[in-house]
């Protein structure tokens, strides 16, 4: 068995010298020398190249590259210098000289290019059939559709031909292809990665995704390809998400109402979703019941509104020029486009704006919302037979994510009793890519199937902490814990619980006079552990919060239990000349009650 191409993995070997990137190239041609009966590539780079990227690397130092040596596709409307960039059109082709500024950030990363990737032609479908390159194959079962419009990109990672995967999702093409190929895709927040070099489909809405094998790699290389890019309008820097309700403890996740769900027949993917949301559960999730209505309202807008004409403006020279270059379906599709008057455009904006209003408001009680990544999964040859229609069942929970502003991770949910798998998708508002990434690690280690359509087992989680999360940990000792007085100056800056815990046994505690509040004084010798609650708070509040705290308490560092180290509650010493010492109490809650058990 070959080994695996998981980036842990891979930097294991590299960093024992076991292994070094000209002799994964060699291995990788070994891999791809076979023919491509899956219709994965439409071109690659020839060994030379690719020993020259591998040759780069020489006496590099590993830890200063995260992705060293870590072999990548990408899909074929986006740019890598000296291959043509199709399309999925022939006709269309270019050959660029600049690769697009995602490409580049990987390559300087350490990441070796492999090639082009099949694709849904103009990346317009979910099902990877639309192509003159062939019909792209699941990588399971080769009569079923491998998902689209990202078809192979997703199939390459899943037959272990390379790491991870570039693909482009408008609608839903970076996280179909996961769901049926046992994969994590990663729809990032719209505008984390710069999509300068990518051939638009929907300029305003396109986001290029990612395909890993496992939610951990996915973090590693949004963590590279993220940044802001003067070059491209639409490019705004990945803003620190706050919360972190992928590692929390508890959590509240949406559930669509009953009314809502659809599975087109398909009984076995009803029976796996009903157990994703037990694994959620399990978690530590609570559920919420959600109304997808007005997220389904707001689907119907992408083809039934301007952004079709946004589609024909991508490509109308050319498809003006030559229509019959245009595969059927796709043709069918972007002359739709053509006739969409600017008033409609308008009417339809206001309509988005009015969904959007609506969509928002869920989010004020949930954290993240689970749903299946498609309802079913069809052969190539019922795809080909009614393309449009059931093209459409594959959108039905994905159409509306970007037009939403929406981030999205789908993630391996189990197999049907037919062996094909089943995804579920994790969604949560932008920014919001590190809980969704580690949210979907933990799902994927509690399922713990095997990688892709490898033999290979998933490898254990390393809790990998790339992005930033902009909050602010604060230990409270005294009258802000959890119900009580002075809780709400935590609660009104979006502060949340983190856990019940211990200093460590090096303070005394004291009632400060006014008996309102303690005071916390750290000693060389005598010292006791006190109770505490550990509070996380955006740091953009930490310093009113901070500057509401009255002497002579204030904050400084505060030693835990566990030897870790936060802001944290402490007083001056002259703060507890005439205070009592109530150390022996170890904490504010037990004090309080002793004084009540006298009154009493």
């Amino acid at each position: 068995m070959k080994p695996s191409l998981d980036i842990a993995t891979l930097r294991q070997r590299y960093q024992s010298g076991e292994l070094t990137p000209l002799k994964l190239v060699d291995d990788l041609l070994g891999r791809l020398s076979s023919e491509d009966g899956h219709h994965i590539w439409i071109s690659r780079l020839d060994a030379d190249a690719l020993r020259a990227y591998a040759k780069k690397l020489e006496g590099r130092d590993i830890a200063t590259l995260p992705l060293y040596g870590i072999p990548f596709a990408i899909k074929d409307n986006i740019d890598l210098a000296g291959l043509p960039t199709t399309a999925g059109c022939p006709e269309y082709a270019y050959v660029p000289e600049r690769s697009a500024t995602v490409v580049q950030r990987l390559i300087d990363a350490g990441a070796i290019p492999l090639g082009k990737t099949n694709l849904d032609q103009f990346a317009t479908g979910l099902n990877g059939t639309r192509s003159p390159y062939g019909a792209c194959r699941n990588a399971f079962d080769p009569d079923y559709i491998s998902g689209g419009s990202s078809a192979g990109s997703a199939v390459a990672v899943a037959l272990g031909l390379t790491s991870f995967s570039l693909g482009t999702d408008t609608a839903g093409s970076g996280r179909v292809p996961a769901a049926f190929n046992n994969l994590v895709g990663h729809k990032p927040s719209c505008g984390a990665l710069s999509t300068r070099g990518v051939v638009p489909a929907c300029r305003s809405l396109d986001a290029v995704s990612i395909f890993a094998l496992t939610a951990e790699d996915a973090e590693r290389v949004l963590a590279v390809a993220a940044g802001f890019d003067a070059d491209d309008e639409y490019s705004r820097p990945l803003a620190p998400h706050g919360f972190d309700f992928g590692r929390a403890p508890g959590f509240r996740f949406g559930v669509p109402l009953q009314k809502d769900m659809e599975f087109f027949g398909n009984a076995e993917a009803e029976r796996l979703f009903d157990e994703a949301v037990a694994r959620m559960k399990s978690l530590g999730g609570t559920p919420v019941a959600v109304d997808l209505a007005p997220f389904l309202d707001t689907a119907r807008l992408l083809y039934g509104g301007p952004w079709v004409a946004e589609r024909y403006l991508a490509i109308r020279d050319f498809f003006d020029a030559q229509p019959d270059k245009v595969f059927p379906p796709v043709r069918e599709i972007i002359a739709g486009g053509r006739d969409i008057s600017a008033a409609d455009t308008f009417a339809h904006l206001y309509k988005l704006r009015a969904f959007k209003r609506v969509c928002d408001a869920v989010w004020t009680g949930i954290d993240v919302m689970l749903t299946p990544t498609a309802g079913t999964i069809y052969r190539v040859d019922e795809m080909q037979d009614d393309p449009i229609r059931l093209n459409a069942n594959l959108g039905y929970y994905t159409n509306f994510m970007n037009l939403l502003d929406l981030a999205a991770t789908a993630v391996p949910a189990g197999f049907q009793n037919d062996g094909l798998p089943f995804g579920v998708t994790l969604v949560a508002p932008p920014h919001q890519d590190g809980p969704l990434l580690h949210l979907a690690s933990r799902m994927q280690q509690a399922l713990g199937c095997k990688i892709g359509a490898t033999d290979h087992a998933l490898p254990p989680a390393g809790n990998l902490n790339l992005l930033a999360d902009g909050q602010v940990r604060v230990a409270v000792v005294g009258a802000h814990l959890s119900g009580l007085p002075l809780n709400h100056q935590l609660t009104e800056r979006n502060a949340r619980w983190v856990s019940a815990t211990q200093t460590a046994p090096k303070y005394r505690f004291y009632a400060l006079p006014d008996g309102k509040r303690p005071g916390l004084i750290k000693v060389e010798v005598g010292g006791a552990s006190i109770a505490c609650e550990v509070w996380e708070m955006p740091a953009s509040q930490f310093g009113s919060f901070v500057a509401g705290i009255p002497v002579p308490l204030g904050i400084g560092k505060l030693e835990l239990a566990d030897g870790s180290v936060v802001n944290g509650f402490i007083c001056e010493g002259i703060g507890v000349a005439d205070a009592k010492d109530i150390t022996e109490f170890g904490g504010w809650r037990v004090w309080l009650a002793s004084l009540e058990n006298k009154i009493n």
